[in-house]
């Protein structure tokens, strides 16, 4: 129990850190606030509106995978580096392709709904 229970401060308290240091983050828990009874709204709800939920909650996880690799990159190197530059380049892309697949999932679930598709 001790082990969960210190993941669990540390789960917190990387979220806090995510939220006070970017935007961007905050930004996704606002979507997610929307998401919640969004989701439920869009679907007939159950496991289709989780799954609504859970690529918000995608979008966060690989926001904060990005963000991790962006601070070790400036902690490790402050200036410029081109090969660092490709590596944020790349967690940036990957953010990208996940509110992408989260956009494309969520379009379909609205277009199912209003019996577009």
């Amino acid at each position: 129990m001790e082990r969960i229970y210190r993941a669990a401060i540390n789960t917190w308290n990387g979220l806090v850190a995510a939220a006070r240091s970017e935007q961007a983050f905050r930004e996704e828990i606002v979507m997610l606030v929307l998401a919640v009874p969004l989701a439920f709204v869009v679907t007939a709800g159950g496991l289709h509106a989780l799954i609504l939920i859970a690529m918000v909650l995608m979008v966060m996880v690989v926001e904060l995978l990005n963000t991790a690799v962006e601070k070790l990159s400036d902690f490790i190197s402050p200036g410029h580096h081109e090969a660092i530059g490709r590596i944020k380049d790349m967690g940036s892309a990957a953010v990208g392709l996940a509110i992408l697949a989260a956009v494309l999932v969520w379009l379909e679930a609205i277009a199912t709904r209003l019996g577009i598709l």
